[in-house]
């Protein structure tokens, strides 16, 4: 199997990855409407907020694909791709309140709108629900997959959390922050997709094994567009990640290679946050080459979800998770 990224146009060949995948996402998003529904009134207006804002649902979707690649042809993927989803946004819930962040989709986010409590409970009411769901498939390595996962995500939270205001933070430090915080939850999609379809253990692995480093690639790529792209593009404010005080790639590597000047300035603009600098940090990153090694970290990532895929079966589900590959590093949203 070829493991060289291509060139593509993301949202192209997004929307033809998606196509391949529709039929199940509007089963699973017909059931996480479904089971997000509750008498308490405030966890609807809320749960509806969430919907409208739409999303790619790339978990979930990756698990269906998985489980396409794997050769399954039952149901157990739609109800495990809800407790995907409910398990991502009950994250995002609590990292907003953490983030204090307003703006998340180009919309505000739901903190912003009905303030931390409402959130952070709605957050834990959606990990609930997503361990409801579990127990209905009545399969002990199922569970055991997603409870370890939901822990050592909860751990990932704590380390970002230890890491803000830090300008020391290494690479080796924020790389173990995204492999709890987000690839975890890909791995578990993927791998949880090769076991419905009774693949070989080492199959399985695979699968786990391209899904964390997709992980790792969608998230380099995501903390470097903060610094690339625009709000319009993006959805969020740029140059939130340095208002809110993390040291993520871009900020590390420009931190070994600018003046003493600009890094004492990236320093302080870490250790206090606010955005008082950022024209001029923005400036020192460009220059200091760290976009572009940021980006080349990524793509390592990529590349090595790519070769991951070799021992799976030739089907246009492989295909398509070779494309989310290549399309987590050249996105620009």
């Amino acid at each position: 199997m070829n493991t060289v990224l291509q060139t593509i146009d993301p949202a192209r060949d997004f929307a033809g990855v998606r196509a391949l995948a529709e039929g199940d996402m509007q089963r699973i998003d017909a059931l996480v409407r479904q089971r997000l529904a509750s008498d308490v009134v405030l966890i609807n207006q809320i749960a509806d907020h969430i919907i409208a804002g739409g999303g790619k649902r790339l978990r979930p979707m990756l698990h269906a694909l998985a489980a396409g690649a794997a050769g399954y042809t039952g149901d157990k993927h739609i109800k495990l791709a809800a407790v995907i989803e409910f398990i991502h946004t009950s994250t995002l819930l609590h990292d907003d309140v953490v983030d204090e962040s307003d703006l998340r989709r180009g919309r505000k986010t739901a903190n912003a709108l009905w303030g931390n409590a409402a959130s952070v409970l709605v957050g834990d009411f959606l990990y609930s629900r997503s361990f409801q769901l579990m127990v209905e498939l009545d399969d002990m390595r199922i569970m055991r997959i997603l409870a370890d996962t939901t822990n050592t995500i909860a751990e990932g939270e704590v380390l970002q959390l230890l890491n803000i205001g830090n300008a020391d933070v290494d690479e080796a430090a924020y790389l173990a922050v995204i492999e709890r915080k987000t690839a975890v939850l890909f791995a578990a999609a993927t791998q949880l997709g090769g076991l419905l379809g009774g693949l070989a253990e080492a199959q399985v692995a695979a699968l786990r094994r391209y899904g964390m480093q997709l992980g790792y690639a969608f998230q380099i790529a995501d903390d470097l567009l903060d610094y690339v792209s625009d709000v319009s593009t993006l959805g969020k404010n740029i140059g939130d990640d340095l208002a809110e005080g993390k040291p993520t790639l871009p900020l590390i590597y420009a931190l070994q290679r600018v003046s003493q000047e600009q890094a004492r300035e990236m320093r302080h603009a870490i250790e206090h946050g606010g955005l008082d600098s950022l024209d001029p940090i923005l400036q020192a990153i460009r220059e200091s080459g760290a976009i572009e090694r940021t980006r080349e970290c990524a793509l390592r990532h990529a590349r090595a979800a790519r070769e991951a895929l070799a021992s799976l079966p030739a089907s246009s589900y492989r295909d398509a998770l070779a494309t989310l590959a290549d399309y987590s590093v050249q996105r620009t949203f």
